[in-house]
């Protein structure tokens, strides 16, 4: 009789054992869940915007690579100030969106250079050395560049009376966003 109670004694510590590590085992699986529903959770959330949109297409309006920069040889331009002894010398560089709208923006270079200098030659030095001026004519830069590619940039700024009501332009000749995201100006110098 002296053997049965201590094989019970032995069979108790072992039975312990087993629950403990069984115990463990459920709150490992228990833990691993939940990090993985967290994970899965706050991936659901990133996939959409702020407002719900999904993120393909927040995806599909940022940049696909880094921008292409295209140098424009220096210009150096008369004004329109009186008496027509001042002028401007400009460097450019265009930013675009790939090396394929570079290629595309070298077949029309010429016309955009030509653009470009009617564009300062018919600005002031007044103008021109004014932080808006500036603006203004990187704006008008970038719509002159746009035109020979398909698109229009619109006007940021209502016309006054003196400008005629023809020279807005509202409407993207094509549905999709311009290739040409901006004007650099590389140098600026007015004299």
């Amino acid at each position: 009789m002296s053997d049965k109670p201590a094989d019970a004694a032995k069979d108790k510590p072992a039975g312990k054992k087993k629950l403990v590590l069984i115990g463990a085992i459920v709150a490992l699986l228990v833990i691993v869940g939940a990090a993985a529903a967290w994970f899965l959770l706050a991936r659901g959330h990133g996939a959409e915007g702020e407002e719900g949109a999904p993120a393909a297409q927040h995806k599909a309006a940022a940049p696909k690579g880094p921008p292409t920069f295209l140098p424009i040889e220096n210009m150096v331009v008369n004004l329109a100030d009186p008496g027509g002894d001042r002028f401007a010398q400009l460097g450019l560089t265009l930013e675009l969106a790939d090396s394929k709208t570079a290629e595309q923006v070298k077949q029309f270079l010429p016309a955009i250079r030509s653009g470009i200098l009617v564009l300062v030659s018919q600005r002031t030095a007044d103008e021109l050395l004014t932080k808006e001026g500036k603006e203004k004519l990187a704006q008008d830069i970038l719509r002159e560049v746009s035109k020979p590619l398909g698109y229009k940039v619109p006007k940021k700024r209502k016309p006054s009376k003196d400008e005629e009501a023809d020279d807005e332009e509202e409407e993207p000749a094509r549905p999709s966003t311009n290739p040409v995201r901006g004007v650099l100006f590389s140098s600026f110098i007015i004299q």
